[in-house]
């Protein structure tokens, strides 16, 4: 794990567009094995939005942050609901990783939560998931349905549980803004 935060997960990230400056939301950050990494990517010039509801995983990642200096990074605390805390337009990329275990492809909360997702992102903004614990195919066809399209995927070797294993993840941007 610690190769993990300690590059590995940066060239990952870059991989699939992260930038220098950009504002990023980590929806269900857990104890920010992506958003550690992903606040080195965009710098101080850049925003990481760490969501979640578990206020231990938060501490856990807010320590984590200032034992590595990083002041980028706004945490926001919820307690499982799908309202995201910010404003329309306000994130150029949002990572879905590893969260449908909480979110099922039948859950009325999933569609509302991809609306949500649109109306934080920018135009031009980049969705990325991580379809751990859901049919994948299913789940990309509801993000579809609701105006996105894949613009590229990569396979490689993703951190989940303390664990490094084979994952895909699939980006997508929105068609109809």
């Amino acid at each position: 794990m610690r190769d993990w935060l300690n590059g590995k997960a940066q060239e990952f990230l870059k991989r699939i567009g992260l930038k220098r400056g950009q504002r990023v939301l980590d929806f269900g950050c857990g104890r920010g094995n992506y958003t550690i990494p992903a606040a080195q990517v965009v710098g101080n010039e850049g925003r990481v939005y760490a969501l979640d509801k578990n206020p231990q995983a938060l501490n856990e990642l807010m320590r984590k942050a200032a034992a590595r200096d990083l002041d980028n990074i706004v945490r926001m605390d919820t307690l499982g609901e799908i309202d995201i805390g910010l404003d329309d337009g306000s994130v150029q990329v949002v990572l879905l990783y590893d969260i449908f275990w909480y979110f099922r492809l039948h859950d009325p909360r999933l569609p509302r939560l991809l609306n949500e997702v649109i109306r934080v992102s920018t135009p031009d903004g980049l969705l990325s998931i991580y379809p751990k614990h859901i049919n994948a195919d299913m789940l990309l066809e509801l993000v579809q349905s609701r105006g996105y399209k894949i613009r590229n995927f990569y396979s490689d070797e993703l951190l989940h549980n303390g664990y490094l294993e084979r994952g895909k993840v699939y980006n997508l941007t929105l068609t109809n803004r």
